[in-house]
């Protein structure tokens, strides 16, 4: 059977774009590896009307939604290859080969932590990237913010909303006069010592032997599609200050057409409500060039 679309990854982004073709009456394969990005994380926050709920909740009631459209395939696996062009793709899972109209890569991204002992144990539990998803519940204890390269200043300016803010630079870059003036104007103190590990819930042992305990910790990691998919198409790939992305225009359409790609792997910045509202716009427009297709 060939589907109008395939959707690849069931995450956030993937189903609330899946939810637009299946209202109409399109049919749809998702196909999903299970890997949430957020699945170490108890809690969404910053969500309107699911503040605090269990992410793998809010992901298990989509889910369940979407099964009671029949026009709907689920599918738990690892799509391994994607090949084809405008209404003759092909993504092969293991042995089998579905084809599809159109393909919408839903794939979120890979996080490329900083290389201290601990730290991605604590990854979605004690560290985080988006002090709006996690900044409140620190309750505005001490807030460390460690340095992945000179744009994580910004983000150690930001968090002194939610607390008394610690910026470690780690090593990865100098910083510079203007910017340790910014820092200092907005009350957060740098520490020049290179970080040992992560200890406890939020400690920083220092290299040395100092230790630092925190509510909690940011870091900002580098970005890139979590699958080679976009690229074994042929889709453009651009740099963000976040790290690797696939191109989209405004209809999230991808440089190859027939792709589009929504979500983390396609927009900046991340969270799960920015992804719902990516992928709904995606899948209205996806679902509109399989109405009108550019000739």
């Amino acid at each position: 059977m060939k589907h109008d679309v395939i959707v690849v990854g069931g995450s956030y982004s993937g189903m609330a774009a899946a939810l637009q073709l299946l209202r109409a009456r399109r049919s749809v394969l998702i196909i999903d590896g299970g890997k949430r990005r957020n699945r170490s994380a108890s809690h969404s926050h910053g969500f309107l009307g699911q503040d605090g709920v269990d992410p793998a909740e809010l992901a298990r009631v989509a889910r369940a939604q979407l099964a009671a459209y029949p026009t709907l395939t689920w599918l738990d696996g690892e799509a391994d290859q994607a090949t084809g062009t405008m209404d003759d793709f092909r993504i092969t899972c293991g042995e089998a080969i579905y084809p599809a109209r159109r393909l919408l890569l839903a794939i979120g991204v890979l996080d490329r932590l900083p290389d201290i002992p601990g730290l991605s144990e604590r990854w979605g539990r004690n560290i985080f990237h988006c002090p709006y998803c996690h900044g409140y519940e620190l309750d505005q204890g001490r807030i460390g913010v460690i340095a992945t390269g000179p744009m994580s200043t910004h983000q150690a300016q930001l968090l002194p909303e939610w607390g008394e803010t610690t910026f470690f630079p780690n090593g990865t870059f100098e910083l510079d006069q203007a910017s340790a003036d910014e820092l200092a104007r907005r009350g957060v103190t740098v520490e020049t010592a290179r970080i040992g590990r992560i200890d406890g819930n939020a400690d920083i042992v220092l290299a040395d032997g100092r230790r630092m305990s925190f509510a909690g910790l940011f870091t900002a990691p580098r970005n890139e599609p979590s699958t080679p998919l976009a690229a074994q198409l042929g889709c453009e790939l651009v740099e963000t200050p976040m790290g690797l992305q696939i191109g989209t225009g405004d209809t999230k359409e991808t440089s190859v057409p027939g792709v589009f790609a929504c979500g983390d792997a396609a927009r900046v910045p991340h969270s799960v409500s920015l992804a719902v509202g990516d992928g709904a716009w995606a899948g209205a427009q996806l679902h509109r060039s399989l109405v009108w297709p550019v000739s």
